[in-house]
């Protein structure tokens, strides 16, 4: 298992993006990723809300990553889908997404997104997509 969360560590690392948004690769298992973003200001719409695209991203990630360990290797997202389900408000937020079925090629995986405020999880958002082996 030491192995697998260096390897998924060293694949977050080299993601310009996920350091410029202040992302956190917070757990992995072999079919299973969760990744976490304190919000801050520049990560809010107009009502204080935390963006969609910041939500979208963290689901996109979540699942790419849970996807690409069910596979064995390094992933892309060939489709991917995202249900608002209410405002994200609070001081963070939590991305834990699922492999629900791996071939040798694919995998479909499912992700929830958390809202945490006060330490008190509220979903915010589902996702679902699917992963194609990039090696």
């Amino acid at each position: 298992m030491e192995k697998l969360h260096q390897f998924a560590q060293q694949v977050f690392a080299s993601q310009p993006f996920s350091r410029h948004i202040g992302a956190e690769l917070a757990a992995v298992s072999s079919d299973s990723a969760e990744l976490r973003l304190a919000i801050q200001e520049h990560h809010q719409q107009q009502h204080g809300y935390a963006h969609g695209g910041v939500i979208s991203y963290l689901a996109d990630n979540a699942i790419t990553f849970a996807g690409g360990l069910a596979l064995g290797g390094n992933a892309l997202t060939v489709e991917f889908k995202i249900n608002y389900i209410r405002p994200a408000v609070g001081e963070q937020l939590v991305a834990r997404a699922n492999a629900r079925s791996a071939g040798k090629r694919f995998a479909t995986c499912q992700c929830d997104v958390f809202a945490v405020s006060a330490g008190t999880e509220k979903l915010c958002a589902v996702a679902q997509g699917t992963v194609v082996c990039a090696d």
